[in-house]
């Protein structure tokens, strides 16, 4: 009997430790989900803190809305790209757009910056004089607006950033005049009637032809900047005064049309040509001798420098404060806190100093249909 008893408590005794056990292992895994639980909440909290610190870092970056009137025209490719390569350095976002040589398409654009709330809106205006209601409405939201390159009429924007277009014009004219000291007639194949530069431009070339010997017996305006047009008007000009001895053009887009005409009358290079915006291709026209000069424009310097004030503006400046804007420059209304480069006049003889050890075109490619040993 006392034997059974034994047994019986010992069995007892064992049950107790397995109970024991088995509660313990329950309780540690109880604690162990609890500590997983924690630290899986303590992980999305931290998840979260970090996104909402992200989502913060980008909103406070200055927001810049740029619309271009159209990338058919090679200079402006560059123009963006240094624009939005020197703003992402100064840690803005640049939203681009093209409005396709379209200035209904540029009002789009421009409304859509506002819906957006960007910090300030860079305009490249495809009709100067188109614009005025919609950069009202977007200084009503309190957006100032840059003239990038062209002024946009009537408009008091915030700032005009450009180069020095009346200097353009006279420094084409006093081409003109040096390489034809015979005098004679020339063309004029004019960029748009609706972009203010063109107005400026003509102004500085007609004050400094007037006193030479030089003749305009043919004008035409290339509207929208449709280069293409310049072909029909060349055409037309050389039936009526086919002993022409220079041309000017808009810019070195028309030019591209206008010695193309002259090639298939066997003129291309006896008839003095002018340009404007040192294209690769006229760079290369001009090595070659089918055209005697580009108005060279640094416009990279130009990007820069409006990429800079966009920032600066973005962030609340005053522009008329900023470094280098030290004139206006009437829209037809207002004066406007304006920045101005200087033109430069390209010639064979300072090409190679201007354009290619300035880093703007590669030699070989300047010269790839001539010479340059």
């Amino acid at each position: 009997m006392k034997g059974h008893i034994t047994d019986k408590k010992k069995k007892s005794e064992k049950k107790g430790a397995v109970k024991r056990i088995f509660l313990g292992a329950l309780l540690i895994g109880i604690g162990a989900l609890i500590l997983g639980g924690c630290g899986s909440s303590t992980e999305e909290t931290q998840s979260e803190q970090e996104k909402t610190a992200s989502a913060k870092k980008e909103d406070d970056k200055i927001q810049i809305g740029l619309t271009v009137d159209s990338f058919v025209i090679e200079r402006w490719i560059r123009d963006r790209d240094v624009f939005v390569a020197t703003a992402r350095e100064m840690g803005a976002d640049v939203n681009v757009q093209d409005a396709g040589a379209d200035a209904k398409e540029q009002i789009s654009q421009i409304e859509y910056f506002i819906s957006k709330q960007v910090d300030v809106i860079v305009v490249i205006a495809r009709d100067c004089g188109a614009l005025s209601d919609v950069i009202q409405k977007a200084q009503n939201a309190g957006i100032p607006v840059i003239s990038y390159d062209r002024m946009i009429n009537n408009s008091n924007t915030n700032l005009y950033i450009s180069f020095d277009n009346r200097k353009v014009g006279e420094i084409m004219a006093q081409a003109l005049i040096d390489a034809i000291p015979q005098g004679g007639d020339i063309f004029m194949i004019q960029g748009s009637s609706t972009d203010n530069n063109v107005h400026m431009l003509k102004n500085g070339f007609d004050d400094v032809l007037k006193n030479s010997d030089l003749n305009v017996v043919y004008e035409a305006n290339c509207e929208g900047w449709m280069a293409e047009l310049a072909e029909g008007y060349m055409e037309e000009a050389l039936e009526k005064y086919p002993h022409v001895k220079g041309i000017m053009c808009g810019n070195d887009d028309i030019a591209s049309q206008v010695v193309e005409v002259l090639a298939e009358n066997q003129m291309a290079g006896d008839v003095i040509v002018v340009g404007q915006d040192g294209d690769l291709a006229a760079c290369q026209r001009i090595v070659e001798g089918t055209q005697y000069m580009t108005a060279f424009k640094p416009i990279e310097d130009l990007a820069r420098e409006a990429a800079k004030y966009a920032v600066e503006i973005g962030s609340g400046k005053d522009p008329s404060e900023l470094e280098g804007v030290t004139e206006t420059v009437n829209d037809g209304t207002y004066d406007v806190s304006s920045r101005i480069l200087e033109p430069i006049a390209v010639t064979k003889e300072n090409i190679d100093k201007v354009i290619i050890d300035g880093g703007f075109h590669r030699r070989d490619e300047v010269y790839l249909n001539a010479d340059y040993s």
